[in-house]
């Protein structure tokens, strides 16, 4: 436990000074926070043994919604779009999860798969209204009723982002510990027992599948203001199984894990693409490897000394 909670406050403390001595860093360290959050959702899944290869249609599903608010001047107060785009994921994660949790292991992961290519497809489409694979721009809102220029605005974010991730963090923390949270594990383990106590397993997977959502959309609606404009490459595949990707790199053994993961995803992938533009996809997928066979942990356990993979066999 100590050590975790060195972990958690030097990360925070970097992440807090980093920009200040590097403001060139804002908006990636942004992005990572955000990709982040979704990854701290799908560990949420994963301690229940199941896994999303879907969660990039809640991350665009907001981010979409702050263009569309924006666009609309429905909301062009950051502090507005950001937890109503956020709510607005949940009720898609909750109206999505009435269906999903009725199954598991690679159905669970392909039907949501699925769902989110759909969103993908509909967004390239439906050109008058989402722009096609053009995407949508969003202009930049105020904050606290104030305008900004572009780097104190992104600053601003950044620091309102990186309060986010540290409620989100504890809130998960709390939940995992909670009598909910060790119902997910006992999905993984022996859901049949489970049964027997009287619990439902469709009430708490989905109950952890409403909360999954709402953590992928808060990053969805954040990057949406930060980059100042979303595409459909958001809901694609690919950026469904980076969000995987990042979870396992980082370990899913504690709420800092997935943090780790993103920071280090963004890491590598910002010196492959400028040493090895041509392979840096190869570059990521030896890493993964190499942290499945040698650190199951991830990075998280490699930072804590812990060998074995949180909730493995």
């Amino acid at each position: 436990m100590a050590r975790q909670l060195v972990l958690g406050l030097a990360l925070l403390i970097t992440l807090a000074v980093f920009p200040l001595f590097s403001p060139w860093s804002t908006v990636i360290l942004t992005v990572a926070l955000c990709e982040g959050l979704a990854a701290l959702g799908i560990m949420v899944l994963l301690r229940a043994g199941q896994v999303s290869f879907g969660h990039g249609l809640f991350f665009s599903f907001s981010a979409y919604a702050v263009a569309f608010m924006a666009a609309a001047r429905l909301g062009h107060e950051a502090l507005i779009l950001i937890p109503v785009a956020t709510a607005a994921s949940g009720l898609l994660a909750a109206l999505v999860g009435l269906f999903i949790v009725r199954y598991r292991a690679i159905f669970f992961g392909m039907l949501n798969l699925a769902i989110s290519m759909v969103f993908f497809s509909l967004l390239e489409k439906l050109f008058p209204i989402t722009g096609g694979a053009d995407g949508k721009r969003v202009p930049r809102p105020t904050l606290a009723g104030m305008e900004f220029g572009r780097e104190q605005f992104e600053l601003w974010i950044f620091y309102i982002t990186l309060g986010l991730c540290l409620a989100a963090a504890l809130f998960v923390a709390r939940y995992l510990t909670s009598p909910g949270g060790k119902a997910l594990e006992a999905i993984k383990s022996n859901e049949t027992r489970l049964e027997y106590l009287g619990v439902s397993p469709r009430k708490v997977l989905f109950g952890a599948y409403l909360l999954s959502g709402l953590l992928a959309g808060l990053g969805g609606a954040v990057i949406a203001l930060v980059s100042g404009h979303v595409t459909p490459e958001l809901a694609y595949w690919v950026r469904s199984g980076e969000f995987v990707f990042i979870a396992i790199l980082g370990g899913i053994g504690g709420v800092a894990g997935p943090f780790l993961g993103a920071l280090m995803f963004q890491i590598i992938r910002g010196y492959a693409a400028v040493y090895a533009p041509e392979t840096w996809h190869a570059v990521l997928g030896v890493m993964l490897l190499v942290i499945i066979f040698f650190a199951p942990a991830g990075l998280y356990g490699i930072a804590t000394g812990s060998r074995r993979k949180e909730g493995g066999r």
